[in-house]
């Protein structure tokens, strides 16, 4: 079966993680089905909106540890490159996708599974969501424009205090920081997004694209940040702070960055 599972109805797209035995952690190949869905749904004048949903325990784990390192994404080149990483082409999806772009997230959110929130237009979370940016904490740095967004939405103090800590935050936090739009029963969230979006495909395309596309200009530099951050994060993957994260979450220990 598909790790990434697609379904249509009535103009609505709906993408939904589905490797729960690993917690939805997610590999290049999920990467490009979910690149090459949301690219063609961009041009696909029946999709109308886009859901992004998991299972009622787990939304996602982030990179699956296991798959990144045997396959170290090349983010050096961005975008630009002729053939991007599978995780450049779902970022830049993101980033320029021009419809209704929703999200349910339940049980852990975690590294890209919270910053993709970012780009999302409105986002329901089940009262068991737990969102983490643990980036510094892997020897990394923030990607998908995090950088960016989030001390747009919520100031500089906190967004340095999630993306430097790295420590978890809970639904009531994230309505409250701006990132949510609403907190549900985990067995009620994928349908509200679901009514959400129905609501969305009911009105006149023109008009919310338009209305998108202006609300995205005060964005202002992003496809350059975005940039940047992924030659930041190739250079810090191969560094030996991320080299020592990653071993240790692979030993079960915590990690030693004394010389990092």
């Amino acid at each position: 079966m598909s790790e990434i599972l697609e379904h249509r109805e009535a103009g609505i797209l709906t993408l939904t993680f589905n490797r729960i035995e690993k917690k939805n952690a997610i590999t290049a190949a999920m990467y490009s089905a979910l690149a090459d869905a949301m690219v063609a749904a961009a041009e696909d004048e029946g999709v109308r909106v886009v859901v992004l949903q998991g299972h009622e325990q787990c939304f996602t784990a982030g990179n699956d540890l296991l798959d990144f390192l045997s396959n170290p994404p090349d983010t050096a080149a961005g975008a630009s490159s002729a053939q991007p990483a599978p995780v450049v082409r779902f970022l830049e999806s993101l980033r320029t996708f021009p419809k209704p772009l929703l999200a349910a997230v339940a049980g852990p959110a975690v590294g890209i599974g919270t910053t993709m929130l970012l780009h999302c237009d409105l986002v329901y979370a089940a009262d068991n969501a737990a969102f983490s940016l643990p980036f510094v904490n892997l020897g990394l740095c923030p990607e998908a424009g995090a950088s960016l967004l989030l001390p747009s939405l919520v100031g500089h103090p906190r967004a340095a205090e999630k993306l430097m800590l790295g420590e978890p935050f809970y639904a009531e936090e994230a309505v409250e920081m701006g990132l949510v739009n609403r907190v549900l029963p985990p067995g009620e969230v994928n349908a509200c997004a679901q009514a959400q979006a129905a609501k969305l495909a009911a009105k006149p395309m023109a008009s919310l694209r338009a209305t998108k596309a202006l609300m995205k200009m005060g964005q202002v530099g992003l496809q350059q940040i975005m940039g940047e951050e992924l030659k930041l994060f190739g250079a810090l993957l191969r560094g030996p702070a991320a080299k020592e994260a990653i071993s240790a979450v692979m030993e079960k220990r915590k990690p030693d960055f004394s010389r990092c």
